[in-house]
């Protein structure tokens, strides 16, 4: 069994959570596996915009990470979204896609990555964000 050594005084019994929302499920899980290995925090995946409101209604993730291109809202929506939940608002985000909408990024202070990324160019965004 894993040792528990990043544990939190906020949430002793559980690690905090990055929330993954991508549809495409070989890359989402290939990014909650770099982030089980490679970091002290709980991934969770969502695979839509949906599913991903869903979640945060019961756990408060740490960090975003957001596909733009999602099937029935973009990922600028979604953030736009969760933002509005007060307890949500100062969760950084990291927006991955081909395309980025740079300039919306910018006015919401979104980290862009442009698919397709290392996965270390993405270890080093979360450390920033979360440093």
């Amino acid at each position: 069994m894993a040792e528990r050594e990043h544990s939190h005084p906020s949430s002793p019994a559980q690690k905090q959570a990055i929330l993954i929302v991508e549809d495409d499920v070989a890359i989402g899980q290939m990014i909650a596996l770099t982030l089980s290995e490679e970091t002290p925090y709980q991934p969770l995946i969502a695979y839509s915009g949906y599913e991903a409101l869903q979640i945060v209604q019961e756990i408060k993730p740490v960090l975003f990470i957001l596909d733009y291109q999602l099937p029935s809202m973009t990922g600028l929506q979604l953030y736009d979204r969760l933002h509005k939940n007060e307890e949500l608002q100062t969760v950084p985000a990291i927006m991955m896609s081909a395309n980025l909408p740079n300039a919306e990024l910018e006015k919401r202070h979104i980290l862009g990555l442009k698919k397709p990324f290392e996965l270390d160019e993405l270890l080093k965004a979360i450390a920033h964000l979360l440093a």
